[in-house]
């Protein structure tokens, strides 16, 4: 599944134990860190204001997870989320990393998004949550994360220029720039993108790491902010950032698949199980 990309550290936010198709190599072995743990994570689907949409992360094994579900378009008149997200708040430094690194096992072709946050406001009185500035990156897994592990996960890097500010579901080309060193959440989601995909979906992860390439990689191009549509987004006060209508246009970020280095120190530092 894809060849080396020169030398690289990250940090795993989510997991790993010993990956078996790193064949012994000592220089890659992981010697700390948590597995993976669906006690970690928290579901937010656009359940919460009346749809139909559910999600879960469930642990196939201590090295794989898998976030899944089913997205409705109908409940909500063509908009539809579901996601997870982690638990509480974290605290995250992640200002010496180029981007984020998924380490994908299997996956459908359907497009997704890692979303990011600086900010957790408190909850309102009723207890939801309130509306904060999400930071995005879409994807679609590489076509090879079809669950052959012979030469390890399909990966795929999200540089920092794939994100984009958003709030409620719409661009936000005027928020404050991602401070990468107070990272609080970080999530996967699963949304309708203007009625272009619903149904089951699956998507089976290894792990999830912020990354550091010493050498040129093949990245994911950002996505360019949106100019259509804002105005069918849900602009209730009082849903949170997480219930947004999400038929959000973007344009999906060209990736490549990658594979970790045969050299150096690739998994530099543990944080499983903090998403």
């Amino acid at each position: 599944m894809g060849t080396g990309v020169g030398e690289a550290m990250a940090i795993v936010i989510a997991p790993i134990l010993v990956p078996q198709w790193f064949h012994g190599r000592t220089d890659h072995h992981v010697t700390s860190g948590r597995p993976w743990s669906s006690d970690l994570w928290e579901t937010s689907d656009d359940r919460v204001r009346g749809g139909s949409s559910q999600s879960s992360l469930v642990v196939i094994n201590p090295e794989r997870a898998r976030f899944a579900g089913h997205l409705d378009t109908k409940t909500l008149g063509g908009a539809g989320f579901a996601s997870q997200h982690s638990v509480g708040e974290l605290s995250l430094n992640l200002s010496d990393y180029d981007g984020i690194l998924l380490s994908i096992v299997k996956a459908d072709r359907k497009r997704y998004a890692l979303t990011l946050k600086n900010s957790l406001p408190p909850n309102r009185p009723d207890g939801r949550e309130r509306a904060a500035v999400s930071w995005e990156a879409d994807f679609v897994a590489p076509e090879d994360a079809d669950g052959d592990l012979s030469d390890g996960p399909a990966n795929l890097f999200l540089p920092w220029s794939a994100f984009k500010a958003t709030y409620r579901g719409k661009d936000k080309p005027d928020a404050e720039p991602l401070d990468l060193a107070n990272i609080k959440r970080v999530g996967l989601m699963m949304r309708s993108f203007f009625g272009e995909q619903d149904g089951d979906f699956s998507l089976d992860l290894h792990g999830i790491a912020a990354r550091r390439s010493l050498h040129d990689a093949v990245a994911a191009e950002p996505r360019p902010a949106t100019t259509e549509n804002h105005n069918q987004a849900f602009e209730e006060d009082n849903e949170g950032d997480d219930e947004e209508d999400l038929h959000k246009d973007s344009v999906l970020p060209q990736a490549a698949a990658q594979q970790p280095s045969q050299a150096g120190d690739w998994w530099r530092r543990l944080l499983c199980g903090l998403v």
